[in-house]
């Protein structure tokens, strides 16, 4: 039960801010072209601080909590799931617009929203910096490939010097290269600065919910059920069910173990909704993928936890 329950307190306070906008948007406090507005500014500003500080502010010392056999597998399991998506999501789905929706639906998940609470709540300060050293990677490599994967369906083609420059000018990814800059360099930012990054850092993730909620509409759930479906399952069950064995099987435990856990198991991010509307994706179908994989997390979350302690894995 204190597994349900942990799983719980991490989903459902997203869940209720998502439907806080959604309200928003019903009392007419908001309207599309502003939704669309404040969607540019949450990816253009606070989501890359977001990602920014989760990376510079990593604790511990990197050469004692550094884990080159978990850090390989986390970052060849993101890369072997991508692939197999890109092959898989065009048998399945016609559409160009949904096609990279499906594949950064399924492999890109919300680890930094999940990650560290689920490991802080198992394994403390140890678990912590195990989890953040993990995201400090994988999330500029979410990132790295979503962008790809979505330029990719945009244009219609593999033109390199068009992906390279949705790479290098994505913020997301330049935040997130900034942060591990600082921290590999070991460089510290004056104290006011730190605080004023900190501060607006906090208002991303609630602010990108908000914007989500008011940007859904159940009404147009039947025109992407099949789409839907794929990409919540996709995301909480075929992903989990393929790489969690593999990570016992290699031999990992404890802290490492709900690393990945928390990587293969949580929701889809939340800012893959944005990165899909502003790179002229299916940005309906991105945001209820997050939002209903985002309320089946809580079952899929405490089933995998559940089971990893009953079997003494964690």
């Amino acid at each position: 039960m204190d597994h349900f329950i942990l799983s719980a307190n991490v989903v459902l306070p997203l869940f209720l801010i998502m439907m806080a906008g959604y309200v928003m948007k019903r009392l007419d406090w908001v309207d599309e072209s502003f939704l669309k507005r404040w969607n540019r500014v949450s990816f253009q500003f606070f989501l890359p601080i977001l990602l920014f500080m989760n990376i510079y502010q990593t604790s511990g010392n990197l050469a004692e909590i550094f884990n080159l056999k978990l850090l390989l597998f986390a970052v060849g399991s993101v890369i072997l799931s991508f692939l197999m998506l890109c092959v898989g999501i065009p048998m399945v789905e016609k559409d160009s617009r949904r096609k990279g929706v499906l594949v950064q639906g399924i492999f890109r998940s919300n680890f930094v929203i999940f990650g560290l609470p689920v490991t802080a709540a198992l394994y403390g300060d140890i678990g912590l910096a195990t989890t953040s050293i993990i995201i400090a990677v994988v999330v500029p490599l979410f990132n790295v490939l979503s962008v790809i994967v979505l330029e990719y369906y945009r244009s219609g083609r593999a033109n390199l010097r068009v992906i390279l420059k949705g790479i290098v000018t994505n913020p997301l990814i330049l935040g997130s290269v900034l942060g591990i800059a600082l921290l590999v360099l070991g460089i510290r930012l004056p104290y006011f600065v730190e605080k004023t990054l900190a501060d607006i850092s906090k208002v991303a993730t609630p602010q990108a919910l908000v914007i989500l909620g008011g940007s859904f509409r159940f009404s147009s759930v039947r025109h992407h059920w099949k789409p839907l479906f794929l990409g919540v399952s996709g995301r909480l069950l075929l992903v989990p069910l393929l790489f969690i064995p593999i990570s016992i099987l290699l031999g990992f435990r404890q802290a490492e173990l709900v690393t990945l856990i928390s990587m293969f198991g949580a929701p889809t991010a939340v800012s893959s909704y944005t990165m899909a509307q502003q790179m002229g994706a299916d940005d309906e179908l991105a945001g209820q993928i997050v939002v209903f994989a985002a309320l089946f997390s809580v079952f899929t979350m405490f089933m995998w936890i559940f089971l990893g302690k009953s079997w003494n894995f964690l």
